[in-house]
């Protein structure tokens, strides 16, 4: 069986991931998926909380040059033992950012 951690929301509610590798406990025996799925001790908008604070400095600081539009593109990742944490798209960046002008602005 695939492990799964269960992810805990603001609202009471929870969102179960499957986690990559096995359990540290070794197999579970069939039938007891309750010993399959570990809790993550933060809530989903909680382990957000740092992306959400990034994402906002980030768009801080390219409004200072005043484009027209910007996009900004985070990997994001629920590390089961960090929260969440930005990782590297397959360019090998954290942050992926386009901005843009139009002509006569």
């Amino acid at each position: 069986m695939t492990p799964l951690t269960r992810i805990p929301l603001a609202d009471g509610g929870c969102v179960l991931v499957e986690q990559p590798g096995p359990l540290d406990g070794g197999p579970v025996k069939a039938g007891r998926v309750g010993d399959a799925v570990r809790d993550l001790p933060v809530t989903l908008e909680g382990a957000l909380e740092p992306i959400t604070a990034a994402a906002r400095a980030t768009l801080d600081q390219l409004r200072k040059a005043r484009p027209d539009g910007i996009t900004v593109e985070f990997g994001v990742d629920l590390a089961f033992e960090a929260g969440a944490v930005i990782t590297k798209s397959q360019a090998g960046c954290h942050l992926k950012v386009t901005v843009s002008w139009q002509s006569g602005s």
